[in-house]
């Protein structure tokens, strides 16, 4: 399918460089263009809490971004919208992120923020206000393949920017209507875009901060969050346990850790010890040695599928684990309604519940899941 160029397209914008490049682009084509940014979270809302910033400046979605986002609009003469999706941002992104941890996951929130709000919710709002196509800035493809009759997400042509790990997601119908410009681009070509068009956040840095998680601090975040909904910080303190199910010490809450850690253990042995579990429900954390980090199986839940409509027998994929894991070669093969079994041809470090794990096939992605 393709789109003429005097078609209606709102651009999602958030106040950086590759939204704002992608709408001055957007604009150069003959796009009628109508700027949007989602309010998504109160960046002053936890400040002053025990441990946390009084200053919010300088994060993803933070005040300066949006008024960024407006003087790029005003630059280019495009309308410009900012939508409230505070609420809706908590119940079903940040809440999740909370009680994912409080039960010993380690959840994305940008990957829960893309699936369950930002495309639903622009697509939405780009329909109410006449757009036919949403834009973003972010670094992947997508194209129509005619033989399998399916939109397909594919990496970008800048690898190092490949930002699809988050976006496996996306619906048919979200694919058929969104617009990756910067899919063929890399970030020199991106800021020199911004250059030309006038744009003077052309050389704004990247923001790499969880937008409601200033300096990557999750517990200072979780008691703060907790302390002003006025609930107290489950106690799930219990064992420090071996593979073996030897207790070798005691900690204080399991949300405290994560898969792979080193550092924070409170155990002093001849050897470095890491996380390799999280048993909830018993609140043990189990550690051990860094060979016994690597597995070659996972399981995943809640799995979309993007380059097929099911998954009808096993398939060799390349498979991450994490944003920056390497693509590593593997078999994944049904086992329930959404759920599937991966077996790596090589094992790999801190595989680690709660992450997303997603297939590709060279370029192209399969589709993605949650690690169980």
């Amino acid at each position: 399918m393709t789109w003429a160029h005097n078609s209606t397209v709102a651009v999602a914008m958030s106040g950086g460089v590759d939204s704002s490049a992608v709408a001055a682009l957007l604009c150069e084509q003959g796009y009628h263009v109508v700027g949007l940014t989602l309010q998504l979270w109160n960046q002053r809302r936890l400040a002053g809490h025990e441990g946390m910033p009084e200053s919010v400046q300088g994060r993803c979605c933070s005040i300066d971004d949006v008024y960024d986002a407006r003087r790029v609009a005003e630059t280019l003469g495009i309308p410009y919208y900012v939508v409230n999706q505070e609420e809706r941002f908590e119940h079903d992104v940040v809440r999740p992120f909370v009680d994912e941890y409080l039960s010993g996951r380690t959840p994305i929130p940008c990957s829960l923020c893309n699936n369950h709000l930002k495309f639903d919710q622009l697509l939405f709002t780009a329909r109410q206000i006449g757009a036919d196509l949403l834009a973003t800035g972010h670094y992947a493809r997508n194209q129509f393949d005619e033989r399998s009759g399916r939109w397909i997400l594919k990496r970008p042509a800048d690898r190092g920017k490949d930002q699809t790990y988050f976006l496996f997601g996306l619906t048919q119908e979200q694919l058929s209507r969104t617009l990756f410009p910067l899919g063929e681009m890399r970030k020199p070509e991106v800021r020199e875009e911004a250059k030309r068009a006038g744009l003077r956040l052309f050389e704004k840095p990247d923001s790499q901060e969880i937008c409601f998680i200033p300096g990557g601090d999750y517990k200072q975040f979780l008691d703060a969050y907790l302390e002003e909904q006025g609930e107290q910080v489950p106690d799930t303190a219990g064992e420090l346990v071996t593979s073996t199910g030897e207790v070798v010490g005691t900690h204080h809450g399991i949300h405290n850790f994560t898969v792979g850690q080193r550092k924070g253990l409170g155990v002093a042995t001849g050897s470095p010890l890491y996380v390799l579990e999280i048993r909830g429900d018993k609140r043990q954390v189990v550690v051990g040695g860094g060979d016994e980090l690597y597995s070659c199986t996972l399981r995943a839940k809640r799995v979309n599928w993007i380059a097929l409509d099911d998954l009808r027998g096993p398939m060799r994929v390349q498979a991450k684990i994490r944003h920056r894991h390497e693509p590593a070669g593997a078999v994944v093969e049904k086992t329930g309604d959404s759920e599937v079994l991966l077996t790596f041809d090589e094992p790999q470090r801190a595989i680690t519940p709660g992450q997303a794990v997603v297939f590709y096939d060279g370029d192209v992605v399969v589709g993605g899941g949650w690690i169980a």
